[in-house]
């Protein structure tokens, strides 16, 4: 581990790019040994763990905003909840709610999360996919076949793809940022994608 010694302007300049609170920051910085790449993996880690601990909380507000793209053709309306007025009326968190309503304009997922793929979704997913995998050996088939389901319905789970901002954190990893910098239960209630002459 390097020893890059951890100033005040290295602490300010990891919080202005992540927006979570100095004492995180510092305390990423140390376990980093002062590499500002490893302090963001390291926070970006302890996001997912920060979120799960949040998860019995309840919803007493939220936002909802929209996104239509430059042409006018298609738009997203997106419902983004959290626990108080005061994280709703926040910049940051609507930015997170419009961010989200522009990648699902670009994207088009058809479920929120894996929950919502029913049976006849995996039925019919099925059904195409084992044609493609017709003539190979037996005892490959069936994870070929898993493997060719799981990265098809991760493309059209919202939570699960990668933001087109920056591909390198899912939609739920952006969320799990989000929660980690307000300390706040946050997610996607439901969101409706709209586009010209589109049923």
């Amino acid at each position: 581990m390097s020893n890059t010694p951890i100033t005040t302007e290295s602490i300010k300049q990891l919080r202005e790019q992540t927006g979570i609170s100095i004492m995180q920051c510092k305390k990423a910085l140390e376990e980093a040994g002062g590499d500002m790449e490893k302090a963001l993996v390291i926070l970006r880690k302890k996001s997912g763990e920060f979120a799960a601990k949040k998860v019995d909380r309840t919803f007493k507000a939220g936002a909802v905003q929209a996104y239509v793209h430059a042409n006018g053709t298609v738009a997203t309306m997106v419902e983004l909840l959290c626990e108080t007025d005061f994280v709703s009326n926040n910049e940051a968190f609507k930015t997170l709610a419009r961010d989200i309503a522009m990648h699902i304009t670009a994207t088009n997922p058809k479920f929120l999360k894996k929950e919502d793929i029913t049976e006849d979704d995996t039925k019919s997913a099925r059904a195409v996919f084992e044609d493609e995998v017709k003539g190979k050996p037996e005892n490959i088939k069936k994870s070929i076949l898993d493997g060719k389901l799981n990265a098809y319905f991760a493309e059209m789970v919202l939570l699960d793809q990668p933001f087109i901002k920056d591909p390198s954190v899912t939609i739920q990893g952006l969320i799990d940022q989000t929660i980690q910098k307000f300390g706040e239960k946050i997610a996607v209630a439901r969101f409706k994608r709209f586009k010209v002459l589109e049923q």
